[in-house]
């Protein structure tokens, strides 16, 4: 076996099949969610039977709007209950759990209630956006189909990604953005096995967009950084981005550990929370639904700083509190418009950059930040605006905000409800150790072998007494391995058997080895799956050739070696 840069495997191309397949169920399941969302935008709001295009901020409701909010909630709340409680929360730290603790397996109530839940919340004024529902939609889809066949978890894996991060390509037109958002928050890995489906669901995603949304960017812009002192100001915004993410997580699960305490049972609390949205709302209409309109009007500076304000204030609140009552919305429409109405009210002190600039920065700062996913906050802002002259400005912002979100807080407003549910998430991306030697590197090859011919008993007293040098001996015949033989197969063998060729021992056995081009990572996994504390080495399967013996002692080398790497401090200048 060949020694390659990355892993081989035969099923590559099956996977790809089905990733097209999931890019395109998932482009139709965002469209379905968009319009869900318009169709009960309009009943609530207009009471009208359609699915074109309206912002609830035009409602003629009056004082009534504040129950609409909550009429949503209750409907929700009794979904959760009675139909499915994995429908509640915003979707990505539902999707981490599936991935990391549920083997990628999603049932068909989350596929089918979820999207109507969020076109409910969403569309009676709830202050989401559509991406974590339908990352959740894709997700699921994908997964229910991956489950029709004979796959493993690390293909169903691949599969529910490709399926969640094809549905945000869908609704945002970004799949670049939608790609690295696979690789920093929900593969917790980079092999061509799983990223490949990934990117061919979101390419298929991206081309089959156009044919029911515009092809043009989301929100296009123009701006750019005017002088060398739009460096300080980056820094800047990305620290008030920064700190308003602290603020935000902090608020939302301060807001959820309120309503736990409320002597009410969970399914009232999206109702609840409806109550106080809808509040907001009234004072503030441009802060209900998903407000893409309004995240355009900030970019380019169409309201008065006063508006901008108040609305950042309203929406921020409404946001949280919405959140924190474990309804049924996305995350990352609100974090664009809070963002960007915080770069807005700070961009008239900032210098170097055009009017546009820190709504964007600060908007790409404050996803990165509060995400924890900065090249995932730099391409989306790219995706949406298609301005290549921010693209500095954003990536430094966005830096300083994720930099400072590292330090501060122990876990992100995503991980922080998996923590809460007894599971703690390692986000840290590094080469396992054990991957990057090979077992020829770290196997011991003088090795004293035990000759078939003799009888079991012969080689107890000639191997296993006082002279004893191995835990275990190779049996070879003829130059060819037959198996591993230590003291408890030796203990293990009935009396009448033990004048018997220890060759019998080995009959119509499979004989477990490992290859020297293998990684120390693939052969420490089979130990570990069989219970084994060493492993013969042999020249190729079908020689069984034994060139050496690789245990548990050798595979730790290669993590000593990082041990070192990482703890001992040196100097040599």
């Amino acid at each position: 076996m060949e020694k390659r840069d990355f892993s081989g495997n035969e099923r590559l191309l099956l996977l790809s099949v089905f990733a097209v397949v999931i890019g395109a169920i998932s482009t139709l399941g965002a469209w379905v969610l968009l319009k869900l969302i318009r169709f009960f935008t309009n009943l609530f709001f207009f009471q009208t039977l359609s699915v074109a295009q309206t912002s609830p901020a035009n409602h003629h409701l009056g004082a009534w709007v504040i129950a609409v909010p909550a009429i949503g909630g209750l409907l929700v709340g009794l979904m959760a209950r009675y139909g499915t409680d994995k429908i509640r929360g915003h979707g990505i730290p539902e999707a981490l759990e599936a991935i990391l603790f549920g083997k990628s397996r999603m049932s068909a109530k989350v596929a089918i209630y979820k999207p109507i839940s969020s076109g409910i919340v969403i569309g009676s004024g709830g202050p989401f956006g559509a991406e974590g529902p339908i990352i959740m939609t894709g997700g699921a889809a994908a997964s229910l189909l991956a489950q029709a066949f004979h796959l493993t978890s690390v293909e169903r894996k691949a599969l529910f990604v490709a399926g969640a991060c094809a549905g945000m390509t869908a609704v945002f037109g970004t799949p670049v953005a939608a790609v690295l958002l696979a690789v920093e928050l929900l593969l917790f890995e980079l092999r061509p096995r799983s990223l490949l489906p990934v990117a061919l669901a979101c390419a298929v995603a991206g081309f089959l967009r156009p044919l029911w949304a515009d092809s043009w960017p989301l929100f296009p812009l123009d701006v750019a950084a005017t002088s060398p002192w739009a460096m300080a100001s980056c820094v800047v915004a990305g620290l008030a981005a920064g700190f308003l993410s602290l603020a935000m997580t902090y608020a939302v699960y301060g807001v959820e550990d309120t309503f736990a305490k409320l002597p009410l049972h969970w399914m009232w609390w999206p109702a609840l929370g409806g109550v106080l949205v809808g509040i907001g709302g009234y004072f503030e209409p441009r802060a209900f639904g998903v407000g893409y309109d309004v995240i355009g009007d900030l970019l380019h500076q169409h309201l008065a700083l006063s508006v901008v304000v108040a609305l950042l204030l309203v929406k921020a609140a409404i946001w949280v509190i919405a959140l924190g009552s474990g309804t049924s919305g996305g995350i990352l429409a609100p974090l664009l418009m809070i963002g960007a109405g915080l770069g807005c009210a700070l961009g008239i002190w900032l210098p170097g950059g055009s009017a546009g600039l820190w709504a964007l920065v600060c908007m790409a700062a404050t996803l990165g930040g509060t995400m924890r996913a900065p090249l995932t906050a730099v391409v989306f802002a790219f995706g949406l605006t298609h301005d290549a002259n921010a693209v500095l400005p954003v990536l430094l912002g966005s830096t300083v905000a994720y930099g400072l979100t590292v330090v501060a807080l122990p876990r992100s407003i995503l991980t922080e409800k998996i923590a809460r549910r007894g599971h703690h998430i390692l986000r840290e991306y590094g080469l396992d150790p054990l991957e990057r030697q090979f077992v020829s590197e770290v196997m011991t090859q003088n090795v004293k072998t035990v000759d078939a011919a003799l009888s079991v008993r012969q080689v107890r007293d000639e191997h296993f007494g006082e002279g004893q040098t191995q835990r275990a001996y190779p049996v070879v015949a003829h130059g060819r391995l037959l198996g591993m033989v230590d003291r408890a197969r030796l203990n293990a063998c009935p009396p009448d058997r033990i004048d018997r060729g220890i060759a019998d021992l080995f009959i119509a056995e499979t004989v477990a080895h490992a290859l020297p081009t293998e990684t120390c990572r693939a052969v420490a996994s089979r130990l570990a799956a069989f219970g084994l504390e060493r492993m013969p080495v042999v020249e190729s399967p079908d020689s069984l050739r034994l060139i050496g013996i690789v245990s548990r002692s050798d595979l730790l080398r290669p993590t000593s070696q990082l041990y070192e790497e990482e703890t001992q401090r040196e100097k040599f200048i």
